[in-house]
């Protein structure tokens, strides 16, 4: 397993690039001085959750009889409902409205932004795939996490650059890659399975 191939692998799913408006809406109504602490908090909170899959998913899924098969199809519907929700936004914002006055915690930021279906799933697929190369893995997941945080802790300062105009036109281009992402997890879900051939 390579070092870099891995990290690269793990960057894409956590995908920075497109969670930035999601970051963007949903701090807005955070005061500015608290915008990047409210970032690096819940990406910190991802980070966890990341850790708590890479060393207990795999029994956490056997506790509950799952299969990797279900995590991907969740994650399927999950990422196309977001992915609709992009492509035709509506006045409640992505994941609804924040409570007046309140900061957005774990939900949506950290989970299922950053730590989503599909993220979860492929750091319990790599685990599994490689028993024996446990270090080599984590190391990859902290340094995409990494990438991952110095991106989106950047994101209050795109607000300037973009505007609501431009934030807008990334969401929108986003959610029809995440249509495109929800349909590749669903197939490979039912390869899975064998419904159908690979």
């Amino acid at each position: 397993m390579d070092f870099i191939a891995t990290t690269l692998l793990l960057f894409i799913v956590l995908d920075p690039l497109g969670n930035i408006p999601i970051y963007l809406s949903q701090l807005k109504a955070v005061p500015e001085q608290r915008r990047r602490f409210v970032a690096l908090r819940e990406l910190g909170i991802a980070y966890l959750v990341l850790l708590f899959f890479f060393f207990a998913g795999s029994a956490f899924m056997k506790l509950l009889s799952l299969d990797i098969a279900s995590v991907n199809i969740a994650g399927a519907v999950i990422l196309f409902l977001i992915a609709i929700r992009m492509v035709f936004p509506s006045q409640d914002g992505l994941f609804g409205n924040t409570a007046a006055g309140k900061e957005p915690l774990i939900v949506p930021l950290a989970i299922p932004a950053v730590a989503g279906p599909g993220a979860l799933s492929v750091v319990l697929l790599l685990r599994e795939a490689n028993p024996g190369q446990s270090m080599t893995l984590l190391a990859a997941l902290t340094a995409a996490w990494l990438i991952s945080a110095v991106i989106l802790g950047a994101a209050p300062h795109l607000q300037r650059v973009l505007r609501d105009e431009g934030i807008l036109a990334m969401e929108r281009l986003m959610g029809l890659v995440l249509v495109i992402i929800a349909i590749q997890m669903f197939l490979d879900a039912l390869r899975l399975i064998g419904a159908i051939d690979g």
